[in-house]
Parts: structure tokens; C-alpha cells; sequence
């Protein structure tokens, strides 16, 4: 017989199989890593479900469900979970608070298929909660330290390389400034908190009690961090980042032109460097205000000269007239504004492969 899990910790940190049977609007707003969704109910359903339990109570909206979802639609249904089951024996299943949904999915997955599966007792919003609270605890009881510098000096290549880096931007699918946006979307909010807890229990799990995270501000486009990390990241404290102007600006020529236009390519095809060019215009026209109509359209001739040259001859020289003007004029005074406002909190500055070693050594003596 299967036996349903309250076991969350173990869910998470070995990646166990689940299939989410709430309907896709639910499911949109927030999941979890690798789920996939085999919903008991298309969102049409439940709404009409939802609304004879409201007009006619309970035992009416279960009459109703099973007149929905019957004959061949439910025979499909059952097949997907079926096959879902066969194809992850270690997996579970799960609906919103682990009540009735998850209960005939399992009942009918039994009677119809013959597998007996687990639930996951409680549900998503167990799940949700356990995860909120991993979070939590990681900030009141773990040691962070914070990864500052000026734009471009390559900050989340140095957290890729630590064991015990926390890339938030990756999460985010973001690159966190004006510019950030990538060629896919970012997820859903909830996603966005729920791939932090992942992360953070999974180094925990491997005795990381250490963490190193980028100075981002509350919103990394889209997703807001976890509010008990950000009320953190106030009080943490900082290793500052350095790099030449050159080095800084060939690395945001790589990766906000020439990677991010393979990236718009590889993901819409044809329409791609035409889309590259509109996000990036876009994005300088997102600035407009704080940079003033005369440096925005001195900025804007520039971008837009540098497109035209790409999209001629593939050639990206022009570019570093503009992104050195943002740098100097713009990016660096804001970014030397905060240097100075968290001077105290900063306890070591240096070039990459200083800024490396002292990170390791201090994993190394905290962890």
C-alpha cells in the first residue's frame, strides 16, 4: 500500500517526481522545481465546480465534478497519470491542500489502473510553507555575506565559481539592472522563492552554513526576494568587487550584446536580432528619465548606430561608445554613491582572483 509523505525534506532535496493535479491557473501562479501538472480539472471545470459549491454546497459541486470528468475525458485523464506513475515508481501526487482533488485522483488511479500511489499529505500549500519557513531559517541561523561592485565587474561569475554562491539573478532568470531582461521569461514569483529555498536547503543538506549572494535591491525585474533575505541583506556584510573600465566594458559587450543576441536568435529564430534590437532600445528607454533628455538621446544614437553596424556586418565594435558613456556617466556615480553609504559594512575589496580567495578562505573558516 503507498504511503503518503509529510516528509518535505526529503521531497526537495532528492528531487522527487511529483505531478501537481490542480488545474493550470492554479499551477501558473506557483510550483515547484521539475513538477509537472496532470490536472484532475481544466480550469473551465473548476470554475464551474467552484461555482455550484457556492450556489448548492458541497455534495452538488462533487456531482458535478464527476459529471465533467467522466467517459473518455476521464479515461484520458487516468491514462496520463498512469503513465506518469509507471514512469516515476519513487514520485507523489499532489492537489492544493491535499484534501479531496488528490484523494480521487489516487482513488481513481487504483480502481482504473490498478497503481496504488502516494499523496503528498498537506499538499502545495505544506510544500509552500515548509519552503517559506527553509528561508527563514537559513537567514536567522546561517552566515551571509554580500558580493558588491560597479556594474560589469563580473559578480555573478565570481558566485558561480564558490561552492556556497547564491546566484539569485539565475533564479530569476534576470540580470537584475535596466538592462536584465533575458530572451525567455521569468517565473512566476512564487517559483522565483521556491527555487531560493531549494538552493539554500540543498547546500545546507551538503554542510554549507555559509552563503554568498549578490547585493541586489527587493525587485531582480519581475521577482521580489523573500522578504526576511532582503530585511537580511541590509545588515550583511560586504565584499566589494573592482575591475578596470576596459574589463568592464568588454564583459557587458559579451554578455548584454553578443551573448544575449545569440541567445534572442536561438529562441525566436529569424525574428531574432530584431527582437535583440527592440529589448535593448527598450531597456535604454526604460533609463530615459533618470539620464535626462539630452544624455538619453546622445545614448540612443549611439545604440542605435552600433544596431545597424551588427546588423550589417555582425560586427559589435560600435557598441562600446554607449556602454562606456552609460558606465561613466550613469552606472558608476550611482554605484560609488552606495560604495560610500556601505563603506563600514564592506571588509574586503580586491580583483577577481583576490576577491576568490578571500571568499573561499572565509567559507573555509566560517563553514
Amino acid at each position: 500500500m503507498a504511503v503518503d509523505s509529510t516528509d518535505y525534506r526529503d521531497i526537495f532535496l532528492n528531487d522527487r517526481p511529483m505531478m501537481d493535479v490542480r488545474a493550470p491557473v492554479e499551477f501558473a501562479k506557483g510550483a515547484f522545481p521539475g513538477v509537472v501538472n496532470l490536472p484532475l480539472m481544466n480550469d473551465h471545470e473548476r470554475q464551474r465546480v467552484g461555482t455550484c459549491y457556492k450556489q448548492q454546497g458541497q455534495h452538488a459541486a462533487i456531482d458535478l465534478g464527476h459529471q465533467l470528468v467522466s467517459g473518455a475525458v476521464k479515461a484520458e485523464r487516468i491514462q496520463a497519470w498512469a503513465d506518469f506513475a509507471r514512469a516515476h515508481p519513487d514520485g507523489y501526487l499532489y492537489c492544493f491542500r491535499g484534501g479531496l482533488r488528490s484523494q480521487i485522483v489516487q482513488q481513481w488511479l487504483k480502481d482504473e489502473a490498478g497503481i496504488d500511489y502516494p499523496r503528498v499529505a498537506g499538499g502545495y500549500k505544506a510544500m509552500r510553507n515548509f519552503l517559506l519557513n527553509t528561508v527563514d531559517q537559513a537567514v536567522a541561523q546561517c552566515d551571509f555575506v554580500l558580493l558588491g561592485g560597479m556594474t560589469g565587474t563580473g559578480k555573478t561569475e565570481v558566485l558561480t565559481q564558490l561552492n556556497n554562491g547564491l546566484d539569485l539573478e539565475g533564479h530569476a532568470n534576470h540580470r537584475g539592472s535596466s538592462f536584465g531582461k533575458r530572451a525567455t521569461g521569468q517565473p512566476a514569483n512564487i517559483d522565483f522563492e521556491n527555487r531560493i529555498a531549494v538552493d539554500l536547503l540543498k547546500k545546507r543538506a551538503l554542510g554549507c552554513e555559509q552563503f554568498v549572494l549578490e547585493d541586489e535591491s527587493r525587485a531582480i525585474g519581475s521577482c521580489a526576494l523573500p522578504l526576511s533575505l532582503y530585511q537580511g541583506m541590509q545588515q550583511f556584510p560586504m565584499v566589494w568587487l573592482e575591475d578596470s573600465l576596459q574589463g568592464r566594458v568588454e564583459r557587458i559587450l559579451r554578455d548584454y550584446v553578443v551573448d544575449l543576441c545569440a541567445e534572442f536568435i536561438r529562441v525566436h529564430g529569424d525574428d531574432g536580432f530584431v527582437l535583440f534590437s527592440e529589448r535593448l532600445l527598450d531597456s535604454l528607454n526604460n533609463v530615459q528619465k533618470r539620464l535626462g533628455g539630452e544624455r538619453h538621446r546622445r545614448m540612443l544614437v549611439l545604440m542605435e548606430d552600433a544596431l545597424a553596424e551588427q546588423g550589417r556586418s555582425g560586427a559589435v565594435d560600435l557598441h562600446r561608445s554607449w556602454i562606456e558613456g552609460l558606465l561613466v556617466e550613469y552606472y558608476d556615480p550611482m554605484y560609488a554613491f552606495q560604495r560610500e553609504k556601505k563603506g563600514a559594512r564592506i571588509e574586503f575589496a580586491g580583483e577577481r582572483g583576490a576577491v576568490l580567495a578571500y571568499l573561499r578562505e572565509r567559507g573555509s573558516l566560517r563553514g
